[in-house]
């Protein structure tokens, strides 16, 4: 319990250093306590001095991957930025001018790292916003400039709002990856065994919705589908909208056999054309 209880209040306590909210604790009748960023009657208001950390890079991967100094391996949070060649992956175009940029921003620089609601990814990455001493939120920058694109994976929602509106920026502005030709809509019908990998931008019109336990699917085609976890649905609005529907989905591709399907994750990665 206390475990839980300390873990909330880290995370309370890093959104509010980011955001600069004001955080308010309450007790109810049985002792619980309670912390939010919004006042409610009763609450006493916390005075929070932040202490941060800064850490110096050691290696850039590439556009979203970096290692610190103390040897962790820093996967930043909300974005994905092409792939650069490497063992066992070839370079997307964008990838190197995402690097570039990051390696270039970095020079001579420490960050402080912001975490979400997980700490850790399947790979054991740490999952992080990187923000320099001079306040550069280096994950937001990136997607302001088209380098790197959006990639929310829920339950880390933390600077979504603002990551959204920056890509969207990008995008009307046709900077870095959404003026190239690479990242243009395809449409569903168009999808090959040999055109399907990577991330990828598909179009489609939305024919029925079919659920299973864990997921709603919902189907461009009879080869083409994208699914939604069950457990995500309520970040997303009524499915049914989306029925009849011409829509853009973003994200990567799964093929068996003569079958695709894209995980949908966030409703940033649908778009109504």
């Amino acid at each position: 319990m206390l475990h839980a209880l300390l873990k909330s209040l880290v995370l309370m306590l890093a959104i509010s250093t980011a955001c600069a909210d004001e955080i308010y604790r309450w007790q109810d009748e049985s002792g619980k306590l309670y912390f939010s960023d919004k006042r409610r009657e009763g609450a006493e208001r916390l005075t929070i001095t932040p202490g941060y950390s800064y850490q110096r890079i050691q290696y850039v991967y590439d556009g979203d991957t970096v290692k610190l100094a103390d040897g962790r391996k820093i996967r930043l949070l909300g974005i994905n930025a092409p792939e650069v060649e490497g063992r066992n992956k070839n370079a997307e175009a964008g990838g190197e001018e995402a690097k570039r940029w990051l390696t270039n921003a970095l020079k001579g620089k420490r960050v402080r790292l912001v975490f979400d609601s997980e700490q850790k990814d399947k790979y054991g990455r740490t999952l992080a916003h990187l923000f320099t001493e001079d306040g550069l939120h280096l994950n937001l920058e990136q997607v302001r400039l088209g380098l790197a694109a959006l990639s929310i994976f829920p339950p880390n929602l933390l600077y979504s709002g603002e990551l959204i509106r920056a890509q969207d920026e990008a995008e009307k502005n046709s900077r870095g990856i959404w003026r190239l030709p690479e990242y243009r809509i395809k449409p569903a019908s168009s999808l090959q065994a040999g055109n399907h990998r990577g991330w990828q931008r598909i179009s489609g019109r939305v024919k029925q919705i079919r659920t299973t336990r864990k997921y709603v699917y919902l189907s461009l085609s009879e080869r083409v589908d994208f699914r939604i976890e069950r457990a995500n649905l309520d970040l997303f609005p009524s499915l049914q909208g989306y029925v009849g529907k011409e829509v853009e989905i973003r994200g990567w591709l799964n093929r068996s056999k003569k079958h695709f399907s894209m995980l949908i994750r966030h409703p940033s990665s649908v778009k109504i054309l």
